[in-house]
């Protein structure tokens, strides 16, 4: 229950929404009941029960059953007594009829606070998840399938979705329409009810053990479910891949494989499920029948009329239902409690990076980037090993060596995608950690080999997270970047948009303007990882007179496998197994025997193979 109440919570207005909930529930439930009541009276008039020679008083105002009751017995009295049984029959039909019709309007209106919690849970809930898995450290994307991420974001919030909907129902008003109706079954006969009272929790022992039995496969089968969006989200993202390699066999028996498992998951848990409503029948009807049998015993001992012991009977049958739906509700539960389980995990999570209290804001970079005693490592596998560079304002310096060396987690510690092991990295002399997140990042600007766009027009997707830019200094930094011409070459210029991942465009294209995205938010700290290693000569050209560009009185720290790219660098910083192990200037490394010439030999003969080649020699 904890878990459902903290779903609720998500709602806006909770308290007073669910105080209207329950008042509007329990005055359509009374309305019901009070229909259902006077069923008696009309009873009477039948069988010729009714023996009065007087109107009783009208009753004083109260807000009370005795008041209602006592209001109708004296219309119907004197209804009946003026006109006569017709009328009085008349009277009671119509009476029984405006009592549904103003049950039913308080039916609406809770319906729609119901819908009105369902549908701003699902909005907060997603909005919750969505900003809290956004504030999540870069370790964590590459720990979390992307699929199962989806799955919470989408599949789980609608099992919640239809969870609260049925559970406001089940938890919060079939208990008031159970209270209320037991109310007038005890008004009507003590002995009768205490009876029933003995009887009835039998439907809720065994239907609270097809819950209980519920709750694990719940869970077995939303996880399931999120794998299964993974492996569509994996196949879809890749179907180059699989096509050039023959691999659609194989895909489809993956997906095959957890697609049975899913379905058996779910197949077992619908046995249980659509059990719950016939054995509730069965053993409703079994419930009525004795109570059918201990009521007639009643009548012929001339304890109960017939006429009362029927109005019981209208009123217990309409008990079956509430039970049923009860039950039902419950069971439905179990698949939002465990689907809002696995939401929470998410949304509870806590960044791993984070500001601390107290953190400054970095205004202006001023000085220098430095690496002192720097040890990092991926789980408990150390990948850089004391690490000291200096990279001084406006200075470009860049880092080569084999893949795997651990030259592009260097760059991913100076924004802080990552923490340090050990030592500390410092921006004019503080700690990364002193300074507030935002304003350090503020401050860099990140060009990957491989260019993160979106499904979005072009001006967009160079302007991403500056709402500040004008149309005018996104064309100059497109020019800058070497993108303008192209730009204005497709269909729509600057407003056309480029599929996803910028799929309309080439390699080159796409690059230049995550060039032109960064030129735009002008940062005094760049940071390139391997910016033109994927691109073909004439692109490479292109882009790099781009960089070129771009670096002007910046400062740079450059990763790159063609090392042709890298000789106007200030200091090259040669990185091979997590160590720094050579560095200078180009023409000085050249000079002597070590890694980095090797590196540049072997890419003059084989006319750019990249250094990854050279660790499979070594």
């Amino acid at each position: 229950m904890k878990t459902f109440f903290r779903i609720l919570r998500y709602s806006e207005n909770i308290r007073s929404r669910i105080i209207l909930f329950l008042v509007f529930s329990t005055l359509g439930v009374m309305f019901s009941a009070i229909s259902l009541v006077s069923i008696q009276p009309m009873m009477q008039v039948l069988f010729d029960k009714v023996q009065v020679t007087e109107v009783p008083p009208a009753p004083e105002f109260s807000f009370s059953a005795e008041y209602f009751i006592g209001l109708f017995r004296h219309h119907f009295i004197r209804i009946m007594l003026e006109f006569g049984k017709s009328q009085a029959l008349l009277f009671v039909c119509a009476f029984i009829a405006s009592a549904i019709l103003v049950g039913n309007t308080f039916r609406y209106l809770e319906r729609i606070i119901a819908s009105k919690v369902r549908l701003d849970v699902v909005k907060n809930l997603r909005a919750a998840v969505f900003q809290n898995i956004t504030r999540m450290q870069v370790s964590f994307f590459n720990n979390h399938r992307k699929g199962d991420l989806l799955s919470r974001f989408t599949n789980d919030v609608s099992e919640v979705e239809s969870a609260v909907m049925n559970s406001l129902k089940a938890v919060l008003k079939e208990p008031i329409t159970l209270i209320v109706y037991f109310g007038a079954l005890f008004y009507i006969s003590t002995k009768l009810t205490l009876f029933t009272l003995i009887v009835v929790p039998v439907i809720g022992g065994v239907l609270g053990e097809i819950v209980r039995r519920l709750k694990k496969q719940a869970r077995q089968s939303q996880e399931s479910l999120g794998r299964v969006v993974s492996i569509l989200e994996e196949t879809f993202g890749g179907m180059r891949v699989v096509k050039a390699f023959n691999a659609r066999s194989y895909v489809v028996s993956k997906m095959e494989e957890e697609n049975s498992y899913n379905n058996r998951v779910n197949m077992s848990m619908a046995y249980k499920n659509e059990m719950a409503s016939p054995v509730s029948e069965f053993l409703g009807v079994c419930i009525v029948s004795l109570v059918v049998y201990f009521g007639g015993q009643l009548v012929m001992s001339g304890e109960l009329d017939a006429a009362t012991f029927f109005s019981f009977l209208a009123i217990f049958a309409s008990i079956i239902q509430p039970v049923k739906a009860f039950a039902q509700g419950l069971t439905q539960l179990q698949k939002g409690v465990a689907s809002a389980r696995r939401i929470f995990e998410v949304t509870d999570m806590q960044p791993a990076i984070e500001d601390k209290p107290n953190a400054i804001e970095l205004k202006e970079f001023t000085n220098s980037i430095e690496f002192k005693g720097v040890n990092f490592a991926y789980d408990q596998k150390l990948v850089l090993k004391s690490i000291d560079l200096t990279i001084p304002k406006g200075r470009t310096v860049a880092l080569v060596g084999p893949s795997g060396g651990g030259k592009s987690t260097i760059a991913d510690l100076v924004p802080r995608f990552y923490d340090v092991s050990e030592g500390q990295v410092l921006i004019d002399g503080h700690p990364l950690k002193d300074y507030q997140i935002e304003s350090l990042r503020k401050h860099m600007g990140v060009v990957t080999q491989e260019s993160i766009l979106f499904n979005d027009t072009i001006y967009n997707n160079i302007s991403f997270g500056m709402s500040s830019a004008t149309k005018e200094s996104v064309i100059a930094a497109a020019k800058i970047a070497n993108a303008h011409d192209f730009i204005m070459q497709t269909e729509k210029g600057y407003d056309t948009v480029i599929g996803e991942r910028g799929s309309k465009l080439s390699g080159g294209q796409r690059q230049r303007l995550s060039i032109a995205r960064a030129v735009l938010k002008n940062p005094p700290i760049l940071i390139m990882d391997e910016a033109t290693s994927a691109l073909d000569s004439e692109s490479e050209k292109l882009v790099q007179e781009a960089l070129f560009n771009l670096m002007k009185n910046r400062t740079s720290l450059v990763i790159a496998h063609r090392l042709s790219t890298i000789q106007h660098a200030d200091e090259i910083i040669v990185v091979q197994d997590g160590k720094i192990v050579e560095r200078g200037t180009h023409s000085y490394l050249m000079s002597r025997h070590g890694l980095y010439r090797k590196l540049n030999e072997i890419q003059s003969t084989d006319g750019g193979v990249e250094t990854g080649k050279l660790a499979e020699k070594n």
